[in-house]
């Protein structure tokens, strides 16, 4: 009774923290019973003032379930993740390890905390020059296991970006799929905007070739970016990688390429990702009408079921057709 009034006590002053740490356990692959005591565990720690900051790795369970990250088995720590040029260990103690050369990226994005330099690069977004117009990029899809990778880059001047404004125009993440459906239409009507997308099969091909994400993101970004920009632009996208794998593919545009964390602040960026979103929810019903199966988003358990019915319906080889074969769903799935 005592540890039950401790864990209601801890829900009224910390939020969803619970939930969050729980989704995020069962996501890493803990059973429900291990999930359950690692979500006690962090939330009656939070009541005794012992939540630490590095535990916001957990916390972070929206973001953690976007990125195909490889979940690692290491000796006394709570979790370990490896993905593109990163390997982040959270430890029993509570002590926080980043390794790679894509750390402070991973920092930025799960901890909401950016080295100084990089934290006044973000802030300095502002507006483009009087007359000049703005390109925001973004992309969907890259932590989904079923569906297309896509981006869409949307370019707005002044009078396009108070339109934006008016409308409202948020971060599609902060958007329930319900609102993405009415305003990505609306959107891709009354706005310039270039849509790149890869297909499973198509992204299948291509990630066996380059072995990583992030050179296909950057592929699809500057083709994007290159079908929309006029000389003298500015472009802005939600850093993914290192910027020079974007630099590299927009060099003589005649644009200047800004690259920066929470980029989808700036109202071109969101609402490019809103038109991106719209679309993978498009993509994603098409495919689960054209094969019978209701496909989830993401990565997690509700995604293993719908494979596994998948496989049952269509077999095994199938899967190329509507999913990323290299996430470890693929490994889940028995025949």
């Amino acid at each position: 009774v005592a540890v039950h009034e401790r864990i209601a006590e801890a829900a009224r002053g910390t939020g969803d923290l619970f939930s969050a740490v729980l989704t995020s356990a069962l996501v890493a692959g803990q059973s429900d019973t291990e999930a359950l005591r690692t979500a006690c565990a962090a939330t009656l720690a939070a009541v005794e003032g012992r939540w630490q900051p590095v535990d916001l790795v957990v916390n972070n369970a929206g973001y953690l379930r976007q990125e195909p990250f490889e979940v690692r088995s290491v000796p006394h720590a709570r979790f370990s993740v490896k993905g593109d040029g990163v390997v982040a260990t959270l430890y029993l103690s509570g002590k926080l390890v980043v390794q790679g050369a894509q750390g402070d990226l991973f920092c930025a994005r799960f901890l909401d905390r950016l080295p100084e330099s990089e934290t006044a690069a973000s802030q300095e977004l502002g507006e483009p020059p009087p007359g000049g117009f703005r390109i925001g990029s973004d992309e969907v899809g890259k932590g989904d296991y079923f569906g297309p990778l896509i981006v869409v880059a949307l370019r707005a001047g002044e009078a396009e970006r108070k339109t934006l404004r008016e409308l409202g125009v948020a971060d599609s993440k902060k958007v329930s799929d319900g609102r993405v459906r009415k305003m990505a239409p609306y959107l891709a009507e009354h706005f310039e905007h270039r849509i790149e997308a890869l297909d499973p099969p198509q992204y299948n091909t291509r990630y066996a070739r380059a072995k990583s994400l992030n050179p296909l993101l950057a592929d699809l970004h500057a083709a994007a970016i290159g079908a929309l920009a006029c000389e003298g632009d500015e472009v802005l996208v939600d850093q993914f990688a290192a910027k020079r794998l974007l630099e590299e593919r927009t060099r003589g545009m005649g644009i200047t390429l800004m690259q920066a964390h929470r980029a989808e602040r700036d109202v071109a960026v969101a609402a490019a990702s809103l038109i991106a979103r719209g679309r993978f929810l498009e993509a994603l019903d098409e495919l689960s009408e054209r094969f019978g199966v209701l496909l989830r988003k993401g990565a997690g358990e509700p995604t293993d079921r719908a494979a596994r019915e998948f496989v049952r319906l269509h077999g095994r080889e199938a899967l190329a057709s509507v999913a990323k074969l290299h996430f470890r769903n693929t490994d889940k799935v028995s025949g």
